[in-house]
């Protein structure tokens, strides 16, 4: 269990190979709420979309949208890979943090549309991710002529696509096979009554979260094989429960505390909160505007390779 000190940390952000990019956003996300404002302080530094050197291919048939699949170059000749499934964002930043990845990785972008409820229906028949996980598989097989073996299943998401970890882990099987999970700025529940924030006497639909809960708890034994990483800004959506107050939820109930922090972390963002448990992690930034959300997409490239040496 990580302990808290009360000295506040400042380092210095390093410098970057990464291109920074102050142009529009990747992706517009309508289904969170941050506030009008705009922030110039920090940089809010964006991966450059470019190409990008290895084998790169859709699958059309499992998903009502084609899958992107790619295979950096350097990981072509592995026989030996982790496989990372990401929900909801721009397929070059997913392919930026393969070729940024500390390992041999195949990389899929899925992207479905607005909302959590579109990514957890993608997924409501508990077959359908055993078709894509093997679709996937038999792909890369095909496009690299050789057999491969998956090491680590890893999921990851960004906003709205946590709606789709959230129902391939409440499959037990897949509870059990997958070895970790990224949650990018992306983790939320309902009030009871709806709408009614918990300022005002609301509670928190405690079911949308629940299992996101015993993943955390596993993977916060010393001796598990599981890892769990949620990153999250200040953005407070008003209607749902926000990702401070979600993860706030999960840290009581595994008897866990936030320690404060002032650091600066990937892309100019600012670190104000950290929590840890072995191989559980919650990293929270400061923000509550629409570039400080897309700030935790952008920034998929580092906080994958943390994920991996939880």
């Amino acid at each position: 269990m990580l302990k808290c000190f009360s000295l506040f940390l400042f380092v210095l952000m390093p410098t970057s190979p990464l291109v920074f990019s102050q142009g529009e956003d990747s992706l517009k996300v309508s289904a969170q709420n941050p506030s009008p404002m705009v922030d110039y302080t920090r940089i809010h530094g964006r991966v450059t979309q470019t190409s990008f050197k290895g084998i790169d291919f859709f699958i059309n048939t499992v998903l009502p949208k084609p899958i992107e699949v790619f295979v950096p170059s350097r990981s072509i000749e592995a026989r030996s890979i982790d496989l990372l499934i990401h929900f909801h964002g721009a397929s070059f930043v997913v392919k930026y943090a393969a070729e940024r990845y500390r390992g041999r990785l195949a990389a899929t972008s899925i992207n479905l549309g607005v909302g959590s409820k579109v990514y957890g229906d993608a997924f409501k028949d508990s077959a359908k991710f055993s078709m894509l996980l093997d679709s996937i598989i038999a792909g890369v097989v095909r496009n690299v002529g050789h057999r491969i073996t998956v090491r680590k299943i890893i999921l990851s998401s960004f906003s709205a696509g946590y709606g789709a970890i959230r129902q391939i882990i409440s499959n037990p099987l897949w509870y059990k096979k997958v070895d970790a999970i990224l949650l990018l700025d992306g983790i939320h529940a309902s009030y009871i009554p709806e709408g009614k924030v918990l300022s005002q006497g609301g509670k928190i639909d405690s079911a949308a979260l629940d299992v996101f809960k015993e993943y955390a708890r596993d993977a916060s034994h010393h001796d598990s094989n599981k890892k769990f990483l949620i990153t999250h800004s200040e953005i407070f959506p008003g209607t749902f429960v926000s990702t401070t107050e979600a993860t706030d939820y999960i840290l009581q109930k595994l008897g866990m505390r936030r320690c404060p922090i002032l650091e600066w972390g990937p892309l100019g963002m600012q670190g104000l909160s950290i929590a840890r448990s072995n191989h559980f992690e919650v990293l929270g930034f400061a923000g509550n505007t629409g570039p400080d959300h897309i700030d935790h997409l952008h920034a998929l490239f580092h906080f994958l390779n943390v994920l991996m040496t939880l």
